[in-house]
């Protein structure tokens, strides 16, 4: 699928990209600029979520490619047996996705990105450290990163704040937990990507748009990590979460 743009419309796609990928390194939740441009941009809500990961996957693999040393497994629930769940779990949500109805996925929007905008408010607000509460068992922790995984590849919004609370709640720092949850949530995004790429559902040419400036959203974090408070872009993504949440409630 293709819609017909004109040179403004895909310049401001991938403004919106550029600014996703600059809100992905610094503080996650890119889909929640990616996904609503797409709807303004004509796009059903079932093909703005497929475009919308798609065109983000280049951006989280320099994430995780540039955090790998970083990243661990949880004691026996090493970082490969965790890759592996992740990726198990995106097929699952994905094939779940591409068998959702349009009808019903534009019903279940609305509650899905509500709930990641509460999560990510309360992960990024959050004043108490995770890694203090009691560790959590590794094979609940094999579950939850499954669901997760499943969650990724349905939807996405908000994997990031979930997968950074059950790691440190299972004993990882916030620093390990952090590059750990990139690769992770590219290992599940991954499996969606692979089925996407053959879906009709995608508008490629809108996908590349975002890609591109979603690639230069990671320079430009990379750069602004050390200069820009990072409470102020979790502050404009919780602001564009419930305002969306409202829109699509109301629409």
């Amino acid at each position: 699928m293709i819609f017909q743009y004109d040179p403004t419309q895909l310049l401001l796609i991938s403004l919106a990209g550029l600014y996703a990928g600059t809100q992905n390194t610094l503080a996650g939740g890119g889909s929640f600029i990616t996904f609503p441009a797409l709807l303004l941009a004509g796009l059903d809500p079932l093909s703005a979520n497929i475009t919308s990961t798609l065109a983000l996957f280049p951006n989280q693999i320099t994430s995780s490619f540039a955090g790998r040393k970083l990243a661990g497994g949880v004691g026996k629930l090493s970082l490969k047996k965790l890759f592996a769940l992740s990726i198990a779990g995106g097929l699952v949500g994905a094939m779940l996705l591409l068998n959702t109805s349009i009808t019903f996925f534009t019903q279940l929007v609305p509650w899905l990105v509500l709930i990641a905008t509460l999560l990510f408010t309360w992960g990024s607000f959050s004043k108490s450290p995770l890694h203090t509460a009691q560790t959590m068992p590794l094979p609940l922790l094999a579950f939850i990163q499954f669901m997760i995984g499943i969650y990724g590849g349905y939807f996405g919004g908000g994997i990031g704040i979930l997968m950074l609370a059950s790691l440190s709640l299972a004993g990882q720092k916030v620093r390990m937990a952090t590059a750990t949850k990139n690769v992770l949530a590219m290992a599940m995004n991954t499996s969606a990507v692979a089925l996407f790429a053959f879906s009709s559902h995608v508008d490629w040419l809108a996908g590349l748009a975002l890609a591109i400036g979603g690639i230069g959203g990671g320079f430009v974090g990379s750069w602004l990590v050390h200069r820009l408070p990072e409470i102020i872009m979790r502050s404009f993504v919780v602001l564009v979460g419930m305002s969306l949440s409202t829109w699509l409630f109301l629409r």
